[in-house]
């Protein structure tokens, strides 16, 4: 909803949850946790359902409001636009470095705050300008949701791979094989965009393309103003960081190492 520039309005729950081996303890904490977000968001929860299952899964289906005329789309790229990134990368890999026992608490705390934290305020600051075209980062990774941008665009992009905000560790644990499986998936869908993969890292394609939980907002906006933005958003909380530009051939998403 955020990645579109709208607002949130009502939710519908999804529970899946193993009430018989946990308890009811972790599902309230669960429930309330999410209820903490909605109330955040200004959105209201008007129902759901509730499914015994082995394995814990909580979700919502949200609808949300937005002018069609102003809405953004992950597919409007245009020459002249400036990346700017609104969270650190690396949650994928950081869930594979906890089973694993790599992650000290002090990383964790810092992840969790990020994947706590509504895209509300950085969509809020971006929509006060221009914005090209959005997109949020979750399951298809950096690199997947870029190729996304780039598919069927004039113009292509540039990504700053030094410039990428990382959690810190991601790149000892993807050199440790620390992957999750759907880094894989993602790979075999989308790196036929990435246009030099020949001179790139294998670590630092596990990194691009590592599935997000709750990652920020990727969006494409004038470069004449991405700096001013920038210190906007950071004056705000917002963890924004400009990452790459457009340019390069059309269709492809070019990494900058």
């Amino acid at each position: 909803v955020y990645a579109m520039g709208a607002r949130p309005l009502t939710a519908r729950c999804l529970v899946c949850y193993p009430l018989k081996t946990l308890g009811l303890d972790s599902l309230k904490a669960m429930m309330e946790g999410g209820l903490d977000a909605l109330i955040e968001a200004g959105c209201a929860l008007v129902g759901g359902h509730s499914v015994e299952d082995a394995e814990p899964k909580l979700g919502y289906a949200v609808t949300g409001l937005v002018d069609p005329k102003r809405a953004w789309r992950n597919n409007t790229l245009r020459p002249g636009a400036a990346l700017i990134l609104t969270k650190p990368l690396g949650t994928g890999l950081l869930n594979m470095a906890l089973r694993a026992e790599c992650a000290s608490e002090e990383t964790l705390n810092l992840a969790q705050t990020s994947m706590a934290r509504l895209n509300k305020r950085a969509a809020e600051i971006l929509a006060e300008g221009e914005v090209w075209a959005c997109t949020d980062i979750t399951g298809f990774g950096l690199a997947g949701h870029a190729a996304e941008m780039v598919d069927g665009a004039p113009c292509g992009l540039k990504i700053r791979y030094a410039d990428l905000p990382l959690i810190p560790g991601v790149e000892e644990w993807a050199a440790m094989g620390l992957v999750p499986e759907g880094t894989f998936r993602n790979k075999q869908g989308r790196m036929r965009f990435i246009g030099n993969v020949e001179a790139l890292d294998p670590v630092m394609l596990d990194i691009l393309f590592d599935p997000q939980t709750s990652g920020g907002l990727l969006a494409a906006i004038p470069a004449d103003r991405a700096t001013q933005l920038q210190e906007v958003l950071r004056a705000e909380g917002v963890s924004a960081t400009l990452i790459g530009e457009t340019g390069g051939r059309p269709g492809t998403v070019e990494i900058l190492v």
